[in-house]
């Protein structure tokens, strides 16, 4: 039986897509950069995706990825300037955008006001302990949790087993005496942090994946919803 849930917030609850999205179309103008079109963002994707597969295997940290990522978004793009310090004066105005960031994504209220009475509720997050806890916030979504649990704050990032350990000690010690792997489900988007990490640690998981291929559910992960009001029902 699941008597915990842990839950990813970007692109699981709060797109960070969405708002990778407005901050560019409103941003580069502002830059005096090229107008945004819908083509550049799948660059983003790969770019900093790839970047934070290092910070998983800790290979880079946070800080060097915030130091170099729009740089090679915007040399990804062709864009160029003669301004050395544009992709540090980007990602500053980034983070401020994602800072106040709250796009939900489509079904998030109604899966945490179903989730919330029923599990001990979790929000588990790899970023800067600051932003996401004020995402959550300002998107009301904060009082909805018995526990955030942050990459930052913790000092591992997921998928790494000392991450998940933190979440058990403090769960184990408060809400959820004797927990078990077992008992917990782990949802979220991604299948390097939130499947791995959750499969490698024994846990139940539950990927949102919005276009998932027909019989699509790759090692590691139990379940596959297109839709987060589906997770009810793997429950």
């Amino acid at each position: 039986m699941i008597r915990a849930v842990l839950l990813d917030i970007d692109d699981t609850l709060l797109s960070f897509q969405g708002c990778v999205r407005q901050t560019m179309r409103e941003g580069f103008p502002l830059f005096g950069l090229p107008a945004y079109t819908e083509d550049m963002l799948p660059v983003f994707d790969q770019v900093s995706g790839g970047l934070w597969r290092q910070i998983e295997l800790g290979q880079i940290t946070l800080p060097e990825l915030e130091q170099v990522r729009w740089s090679r978004v915007f040399a990804a793009l062709g864009f160029k300037s003669k301004d050395s310090q544009l992709g540090l004066r980007f990602e500053e105005y980034f983070r401020k955008q994602l800072y106040v960031s709250a796009i939900p994504v489509p079904g998030a209220g109604e899966l945490l006001a179903y989730l919330a009475p029923r599990y001990v509720l979790c929000a588990a997050s790899n970023g800067p302990s600051g932003q996401q806890m004020n995402r959550l916030r300002v998107a009301g979504m904060l009082p909805s949790f018995a526990h955030v649990f942050i990459s930052e704050d913790i000092g591992a990032q997921k998928p790494s087993r000392e991450f998940f350990d933190a979440c058990f000690s403090e769960l184990r010690a408060s809400d959820c005496p004797g927990l078990a792997p077992a008992e917990v489900m782990v949802v979220g988007d991604s299948l390097t942090s939130d499947m791995a990490g959750g499969a490698a640690y024994g846990m139940r998981t539950c990927w949102y994946h919005p276009a998932p291929a027909d019989g699509e559910r790759p090692a590691g992960v139990d379940h596959v919803v297109a839709s987060l009001r589906d997770v009810e029902r793997v429950l």
